[in-house]
């Protein structure tokens, strides 16, 4: 079932070499991370039909943050997402998933 919600947009997002780096108290704010996904997939024209690299450095809040970046996903109609396992991938590790995908 798709689920859309009210937000209001934070005036510190940003994009940091290989994705979102923020400290877990900022990113636990409410609809924090939902905005800077969608704000990524907005911003890049839409998924639809994409693939993506997903992972995170295994920290607090990773597994709970790529539950809800792979939902919000899907229901934009991406295509494929490749996870790193338990969640966790390096910025080399995603370059090599990268260039062997193309």
């Amino acid at each position: 079932m798709l689920k859309v919600i009210k937000t209001t947009a934070y005036n510190d997002m940003k994009m940091g070499t290989a994705g979102l780096r923020k400290k877990s108290k900022v990113v636990l704010q409410e609809n924090y991370l939902e905005n800077f996904v969608q704000s990524v997939f907005n911003a890049i024209g839409g998924v639809e039909g994409l693939t993506f690299i997903l992972g995170g450095d295994g920290r607090y809040y990773n597994k709970i943050a790529i539950q809800k970046i792979m939902k919000m996903a899907a229901a934009n109609g991406m295509k494929k997402m490749i996870v790193g396992q338990n969640g966790f991938i390096s910025t080399p590790a995603s370059s090599h998933v990268l260039l062997m995908n193309k």
